[in-house]
């Protein structure tokens, strides 16, 4: 039986339609006059520190924290902004799921496992109204390496649940093979949507436990049980 439901967020849970990357790169370029490279990132399933962290490396500079604080302030502000005109939202089968998840008879808690910032993904959640259904999760202040991010996340869930949490009672949902791969990674089982910029055929393949075009294609109790 799962006890805790860990979601990705873009791609996941709700589609910005760009605003996570205009503001990525207006910060980049209102901060230190950088304004080519973006070419080299994909930014699907990655964490923003390591997205960061890489984009300064394309430029030859080594971040330090004062860097990194001063990408992310200015990020944050551009990520608001970007989202007031943003036409995208809470992705199909995403709130149909989370009443389903209530209505089992040993309801799961929800949580994060993402790439974005604590800051970034409150932000983005609010923004769609979709924020408050989540009790716990990790983020990439805590690490930049997704795996990590996974292994926090857990914890975090044993600090709520209890010790005797079990890998297998986690449930990892996510849009990519990075979001699979850190499921994988602590021992829970995964749930990879077709609803972020990866075939449904990749994620079958991908050892994913359950892989479909969206989450209306398959119901809570079916995962959870």
């Amino acid at each position: 039986m799962v006890k805790l439901v860990l979601f990705d967020i873009d791609g996941t849970l709700i589609r910005t339609h760009g605003a996570g990357v205009k503001a990525f790169m207006r910060a980049f370029a209102c901060e230190f006059g950088l304004e080519d490279g973006f070419d080299q990132l994909t930014f699907a399933g990655r964490t923003d520190t390591s997205l960061v962290r890489q984009f300064f490396r394309i430029h030859h500079i080594e971040p330090g924290p004062e860097e990194m604080e001063r990408f992310f302030s200015r990020y944050v502000f551009l990520l608001d902004y970007y989202l007031q005109s943003s036409t995208g939202g809470v992705i199909p089968g995403v709130w149909e799921w989370l009443h389903q998840l209530q209505n089992l008879p040993h309801p799961p808690i929800t949580g994060l496992l993402t790439g974005n910032i604590r800051l970034g993904a409150e932000i983005k959640l609010r923004h769609f109204g979709i924020w408050e259904p989540f009790v716990t999760g990790a983020f990439a202040d805590d690490h930049e390496d997704r795996n990590k991010i996974a292994r926090i996340a857990f914890q975090r869930g044993r600090h709520i649940l209890g010790n005797n949490l079990k890998p297998q009672e986690v449930l990892v949902i996510g849009d990519t093979l990075h979001d699979v791969r850190c499921g994988k990674a602590i021992g829970a089982k995964t749930l990879a949507l077709a609803t972020g910029g990866a075939k449904i055929e990749a994620l079958a393949q991908s050892g994913a436990d359950w892989a479909v075009n969206n989450l209306l294609e398959i119901h809570a109790a079916t995962v959870c049980s």
